[in-house]
């Protein structure tokens, strides 16, 4: 079984960090793969995108679609990190990381992990506008359309 770990946090991600940490010592990964979801700018309207969560029903859920994601394929290592609070545009909001021997199984597992935190893991966003307004993020239809092709048999 894959080494899975998950994080809700408030603090900045460290990407190197989190790749040496899946990497050191481990003479039989092939492949590490990784996501970085960035928070836009919206063309300068945006001033920081505000993430909000259910704890522990939120790290909860991350868990559960991780811990999926290492019994579907064959990876050796998931690390999932989502940040909470006011993040400003270029900052990381996510950050998926998988290992294992072959790259098929790295990037399959880290795209499909992001599929399904879109629609499934508990977390709201608020867009700050530089304008001053404040409004909810709604559900994309997109995300949805992403994650059923995970449910259609291969």
């Amino acid at each position: 079984m894959a080494n899975v770990r998950v994080a809700i946090i408030a603090e900045p991600l460290d990407i190197t960090t989190e790749i040496e940490r899946v990497t050191a010592g481990r003479g039989d990964i092939g492949a590490v793969v990784t996501f970085t979801g960035l928070c836009r700018d919206e063309d300068g309207r945006l001033e920081a995108l505000e993430l909000e969560h259910y704890p522990g029903m939120a790290e909860n859920e991350v868990r559960r679609i991780a811990e999926q994601a290492a019994g579907r394929w064959e990876i050796s290592d998931i690390t999932v990190l989502h940040r909470h609070g006011k993040v400003r545009p270029g900052e990381t909001i996510v950050l998926v990381v998988t290992a294992s021997k072959h790259r098929h199984a790295a990037f399959e597992s880290a795209e499909f992990v992001m599929d399904f935190l879109k629609t499934h893991a508990p977390f709201w966003k608020k867009e700050h506008t530089a304008a001053g307004a404040v409004s909810w993020v709604s559900a994309r239809q997109s995300d949805d359309d992403a994650e059923e092709r995970w449910n259609t048999p291969d």
